[in-house]
């Protein structure tokens, strides 16, 4: 406890792995009840600090941690899609032969399964992607979109079934969560966390862009959604919040 003390910021990477051909929503039960154990020690120990939550199903524990550390949501953010998003950018910048740095676009919703990758919305230095992609004269036909979409969504289980974890793309995503917090960068990322109350993800974890700084969670975006979108985002808020209502209250 002592080396906690005066933290900033506490990285929760505790539990099991995901195992082959397990399902991160599968992991719940185990993981719940050692998080239910260690985040009160952990808010004992730094109770200024920023909580933020690795291991998976990391959108229902970061609901679980929330829970039981009594903490505002702002201070519970869970690494999320921060990793698909960066994917997504990079497949995106890889077929358009641009920089990733040039790409804006958001996978949203559950880290797993159900997640959204936002198409409409997605842009290329300031340009909406189907113009960016025809003035490179790199058009996106719904192959490429299909394929694309299903090496983010997909990603996960071709590492872990090639090498057995997925440790270093994930230490990548949290490291550029911890500058953004010890810098008070007030970066754009998709972070997971319960959205405040009154707002449509307000009783669940999932992601969305976040403005985060020193505190935590700074604001919510929610980017605007074409319609089939909207309905996937609110399909996967329902898978997460089937998962929360499983779970056996301690």
């Amino acid at each position: 406890a002592r080396d906690l003390a005066g933290a900033r910021a506490v990285v929760l990477a505790c539990g099991v792995n995901q195992q082959p051909g397990e399902t991160r929503l599968q992991l719940l039960g185990r993981n719940a009840a050692v998080f239910r154990a260690v985040v009160p020690e952990v808010v004992r120990a730094a109770p200024d600090a920023v909580l933020i939550v690795v291991s998976n199903p990391v959108d229902i524990l970061t609901s679980v941690t929330l829970e039981a550390s009594g903490l505002p949501a702002a201070r519970v953010i869970g690494s999320g899609t921060t990793l698909d998003t960066a994917r997504f950018r990079a497949l995106l910048a890889d077929h358009l032969r641009v920089a990733p740095q040039s790409v804006h676009a958001y996978v949203v919703g559950e880290h797993g399964d159900s997640e959204v990758l936002l198409w409409s919305s997605a842009a290329v230095g300031g340009l909406p992607l189907d113009a960016a992609a025809a003035g490179l004269g790199r058009p996106l036909a719904a192959a490429d979109r299909e394929r694309i979409d299903d090496a983010v969504r997909r990603a996960a289980y071709r590492i872990i079934a090639g090498k057995g974890a997925t440790y270093y793309g994930v230490a990548g995503a949290v490291a550029r969560l911890l500058r953004a917090i010890r810098d008070d960068e007030r970066a754009v990322l998709t972070v997971s966390a319960v959205g405040q109350p009154g707002t449509p993800y307000g009783d669940v974890a999932l992601s969305l862009p976040r403005v985060v700084g020193a505190g935590g969670i700074e604001a919510e975006l929610l980017p605007p959604l074409a319609d089939d979108e909207a309905a996937a985002l609110e399909r996967s808020a329902g898978i997460l919040r089937e998962a929360l209502a499983s779970l056996t209250r301690p």
